[in-house]
């Protein structure tokens, strides 16, 4: 059966900062997806270093260009954003066998609780160990300069680190 349906797809995150490899992520999604929302969410575990509107500003800078990606921040469960927007799934990103087995269960409880399917990506080998976690603790501890960072973030997040850790 044919159907013309949109397929959208929502990559939900904190991105607190955006990394590499979200952004291969997003490069990879969007050829996937008809349209893909980044959508900047907040981890209630987790002290936020850049305010949503910060992240979104980023990522927009960062996607411009990408016309089937939009990004928005959202508040409570990523399932009811998904359904907000007319998505018809999740896309996330695997490092390793630690994030396969807390991504299944939040998976499970996606399709459970909203009805909303995950599909997921694994993440390519040179933004496996990356996380915005160790990069937020590299830039705490002095090493928020181009040529570290470099490599994990894109320029706009090592000036926009910078800018939060300057001394």
């Amino acid at each position: 059966m044919a159907t013309n349906r949109q397929r959208t797809a929502v990559f939900p995150g904190a991105f607190d900062p955006i990394t590499n490899g979200h952004l291969d992520l997003i490069r990879r999604g969007r050829v996937l997806f008809d349209k893909l929302i980044v959508a900047v969410g907040r981890n209630p575990e987790k002290t936020e270093l850049f305010s949503a509107a910060e992240r979104v500003e980023m990522i927009r800078s960062l996607i411009a260009g990408m016309d089937n990606v939009s990004v928005q921040a959202y508040e409570g469960l990523t399932f009811d954003f998904v359904s907000s927007v007319g998505a018809n799934v999740i896309l996330r990103g695997i490092r390793d066998s630690v994030d396969l087995r807390g991504e299944l269960q939040t998976a499970n409880t996606n399709l459970l609780v909203g009805e909303v399917e995950t599909v997921f990506l694994l993440t390519r080998d040179q933004h496996a160990l990356t996380s915005s976690s160790l990069i937020r603790q590299i830039a705490e501890l002095g090493g928020c300069d181009e040529e570290r960072l470099g490599r994990l973030v894109p320029p706009i997040v090592v000036k926009k680190l910078q800018e939060k850790f300057a001394r």
